[in-house]
């Protein structure tokens, strides 16, 4: 099972869903979070989950013109929305909806992340939902989509996207 995420975000997720998974396991403590930059590139990181290997595929922001060509074997994707970047929703909206009606994701689990909530300069999820008109999304989409706030820095919300990712391993 091969799964996208795509953001104009950082590696923090994928290093915290890492770590919180070994945690549950009791391989490892979640710890402070690592110092983080943006993605530039492609990270390849591998989960196991209910005895199943998934490939997280991890597609930096500026890759945006590209991300179609990984799309054939996704079966999943997370889109990560920074909430703190108010100049950068109308573009991450554009990107969210060039990914939903690529034609390889039209049955593909989408789980869109409201990151860094933590911050103090954050816009309310309603404010931000409403920006997105995420309600109109969710209603016209071909997949089954879930939204959910995240400080992937503090941890905030990890356990909910390790169910999550549990959750569509069993679909």
């Amino acid at each position: 099972m091969s799964w996208c995420n795509v953001s104009n975000s950082n590696e923090l997720l994928t290093r915290q869903v890492t770590d919180l998974q070994l945690s549950l396991h009791g391989l490892e403590e979640l710890g402070e979070p690592p110092s983080t930059l943006p993605t530039v590139g492609t990270n390849l990181t591998d989960l196991k989950l209910k005895k199943k290997k998934m490939t997280l595929r991890e597609l930096g922001g500026c890759m945006g013109p590209i991300w179609p060509s990984y799309f054939k074997d996704c079966s999943s994707v997370i889109f990560m929305v920074d909430s703190t970047n108010i100049a950068q929703i109308s573009a991450s909206c554009i990107q969210l909806l060039s990914v939903l009606s690529a034609e390889h994701l039209h049955n593909a689990s989408v789980l869109i992340l409201f990151n860094k909530r933590d911050m103090p300069c954050t816009m309310s999820l309603v404010e931000i939902k409403s920006l997105f008109r995420m309600d109109d999304i969710i209603a016209s989409a071909t997949q089954p989509i879930t939204t959910q706030e995240l400080s992937a820095r503090s941890g905030q919300g990890l356990q909910e996207v390790l169910s999550w990712l549990e959750s569509i391993i069993v679909k």
